[in-house]
């Protein structure tokens, strides 16, 4: 709901600030008074094109913000606030403001961040709907009589859009399927004989690695074969060192109790003993580790050559190329297989068309039954309202199968016959303005709660009426107005007197400059003003006691 507007230096406007509540407000003034000048200001302010010609003359820049309450959380407003990294909570109010400068440049912010007019405007449909004599928006736009439709007779579109959704999915899901086999397909040959060449060499995970480290070691064996050889004869053997050096123990045992020193040399010969021995041991072990058939290093060479020329061929490392013939074969599975899963996705897309189509036809039903609901609704508003040669019909019509989508299978405009015999045509057609704006009240009270912004906004929708028609549309914006936030424009006293607030437009000058303002009215000056309305310049007493009448009767 819009709760409060402070314009600056708009046009005849030099500052203004204005507070807002529920329910009904009207707005009046005589010719001239600049009454329009409020709802461009507030067009500006919701992201309506920025024409530095709104700037009032000698100021640098014009000023508009508009203040609205938001008190859901998880409505359209805070999702699209959110998608745009907007955070604002439920209760917090949603500031708008909107800066145009004298040079034609402009800037809008959204709680003192800013935001393109683009955000502006969409926040708009969400936040104020303005109907006015030359109005292309709102009811006017066919694009949203379906919606509109739908909500009025509580049809459920929703099921439909998931059917639909389903049904795409399943579509997307057959055509990469069928991209997929093609394209396998296309290179079938090359598979067969690339699986076939990867199989028959049959490499395994990890094993270039292991070949090369085994090579490495036979290579080693190789280059130190001769200094095995070697070691064996200098420390084995009958006249190797360990030969030697028990030929001095023996000498040493049958001569060391001669001397302690001999002793000594005895243990330490013995000790040299036990370390040879050990490191014959050793030498051994490392003899039997290396030890290698020539022909084994020859054929690990040659498979290590094999694998590694095959990874050349196919740009990839020795170590994936078991991951590559699997990945090979499962694209040659692909195609053998593909016929067979092709016409099971073939078969869900059916099943999916055939649920989305049921989904829609019942919808379509539903829209029937609901229009025939509203155009009845309408029907019975049109006579208060001086509309009783005029006929009214909702158009369901089933759209070609290019353009189904997700809202179902027909197309919904609101037409509109103005008198006997004449052909029915969209609602944008009408050529009197008047005619059109109470056509849209009609349609607003027929739809009631249903969809629509949550301020409504209507200029001079009384214009060329008066009488039990002006009493007529005044009955019906209160009706309205029970449900959301009203405001009108209007030269009307039955509507005037029927606002719940009243603010009068004025224009004032000192002889160079001229000035627009506007006062909130309390009882006696609204009292005053309906009485103008009703007698012109001249307030008469007969026209005070009808503005009482009108205000004790509203």
């Amino acid at each position: 709901m819009l709760t409060a507007l402070a314009i600056r230096d708009v046009v005849l406007i030099e500052a203004l600030e204005l507070e807002f509540g529920g329910g009904l407000g009207v707005l009046t003034g005589e010719t001239g008074a600049g009454k329009s000048i409020l709802l461009d200001a507030l067009g500006l302010a919701l992201g309506a094109r920025a024409d530095s010609g709104l700037v009032r003359q000698g100021a640098a820049q014009a000023v508009v913000t508009a203040s609205f309450d938001t008190p859901h959380a998880d409505g359209p407003i805070a999702a699209l606030l959110a998608d745009n990294g907007f955070d604002v909570e439920a209760g917090e109010p949603l500031i708008i403001r909107r800066i145009v400068k004298a040079d034609g440049g402009s800037r809008g912010f959204v709680n003192d961040q800013p935001a393109s007019a683009g955000l502006l405007r969409d926040l708009a449909q969400h936040l104020v709907e303005v109907h006015g004599q030359h109005d292309d928006r709102g009811l006017l736009a066919p694009s949203g009589h379906r919606a509109l439709l739908d909500a009025f007779g509580k049809c459920r579109a929703g099921s439909v859009a998931d059917a639909h959704r389903a049904w795409r999915e399943a579509e997307q899901a057959l055509r990469d399927a069928r991209d997929q086999v093609d394209a396998a397909a296309r290179d079938r040959d090359y598979l067969e004989h690339a699986v076939g060449e990867l199989r028959q060499l049959a490499p395994e995970p990890g094993e270039e690695e292991a070949l090369a480290d085994r090579r490495r070691t036979m290579q080693r064996a190789e280059r130190i074969a001769d200094d095995m050889t070697s070691l064996d004869t200098w420390l084995g053997g009958s006249d190797g060192g360990m030969a030697q050096l028990r030929q001095v123990a023996r000498a040493l045992e049958r001569i060391a109790d001669a001397h302690p020193a001999l002793a000594e040399a005895l243990a330490a010969i013995d000790r040299a003993i036990n370390e040879g021995a050990l490191a014959e041991d050793s030498i051994h072990a490392a003899r039997q580790a290396l030890m290698f058939d020539p022909r084994a290093l020859e054929e690990d060479e040659a498979r290590l050559f094999d694998l590694r020329a095959m990874a050349r061929k196919h740009r990839v490392q020795p170590g994936e190329l078991a991951a590559l013939t699997d990945g090979m074969a499962a694209r040659l599975a692909t195609i053998e297989a593909g016929e067979e899963g092709l016409a099971a996705l073939a078969a869900k897309v059916a099943e999916t068309r055939a649920q989305y189509e049921a989904a829609a036809d019942a919808l379509s039903a539903e829209r029937h039954v609901a229009a025939e609901r509203l155009d009845r609704a309408v029907a019975g508003e049109l006579a208060p309202l001086k509309l009783d040669a005029a006929r009214f019909r909702t158009v369901v019509a089933a759209l070609p199968e290019e353009q189904w989508g997700a809202g179902g299978k027909d197309r919904v405009e609101f037409e509109i016959s103005t008198n006997p015999g004449a052909p029915f045509a969209a609602l944008t057609r009408i050529a009197s303005g008047g005619e059109l704006s109470r056509f849209i009240l009609a349609l607003k009270v027929a739809l009631a709660e249903e969809g629509g912004a949550a301020t409504m906004v209507f200029d001079e929708i009384d214009r060329g009426v008066g009488g039990a028609v002006a009493s007529a549309i005044g009955e019906r914006l209160a009706r309205l107005a029970e449900r959301t936030q009203v405001l009108v424009v209007t030269h009307s006293p039955q509507v005037a007197a029927r606002g719940e607030r009243h603010f009068f437009i004025a224009k004032s000058s000192d002889g160079t400059v001229t000035r627009t303002g506007v006062h909130a009215l309390d009882e006696r000056e609204r009292r005053e003003e309906i009485a103008r309305m009703l007698s012109g310049a001249t307030i008469t007493d007969e026209a005070r006691a009808q503005a009482e009448r009108l205000l004790e009767a509203a």
